[in-house]
């Protein structure tokens, strides 16, 4: 599937064809370049799936946890850009959070590729030409 976003305002109208294209699958593995706007569209979807608090990336702490009372969904967001070992990803126990039920967004899912689990969803986002950006999982 293709999901386009012309301009940054309508990226939460893309959010929202995404969740309706999310299924029962819990894990997202967000693909890009810097700068190409996943941690933006990571947040454009975790507030329209209800989640109050503030969103930010989690490139420093590693994840975020982020909760949707409405949905009474738990979210974990990830970032593993300065991930150096995957020692460290065993360190912080991703499985709890990979096979918890919970919705994960990952950033940076390269760096941990061997982990994630087989059903993980490879979700691509570049950047066009004219700034636009095309989502394609």
């Amino acid at each position: 599937m293709e999901i386009r976003i012309e301009k940054l305002e309508h990226i939460r109208e893309a959010a929202r064809q995404f969740i309706a294209e999310m299924g029962d699958r819990k894990v997202f593995a967000f693909y890009g370049s810097m700068g190409a706007g996943k941690t933006t569209f990571v947040k454009a979807v975790c507030e329209e799936l209800g989640v109050e608090d503030v969103i930010t990336s989690p490139t420093f702490a590693i994840i975020n946890e982020y909760y949707a009372e409405a949905q009474d969904l738990t979210i974990y967001h990830f970032d593993f850009y300065r991930i150096k070992k995957l020692e460290e990803v065993y360190d912080m126990g991703y499985e709890d959070y990979f096979y918890s039920g919970a919705l994960c967004f990952i950033e940076w899912p390269e760096l941990i590729e061997d982990l994630l689990p087989e059903e993980a969803v490879k979700v691509s986002i570049t950047e066009k030409e004219d700034g636009s950006r095309a989502i394609l999982f």
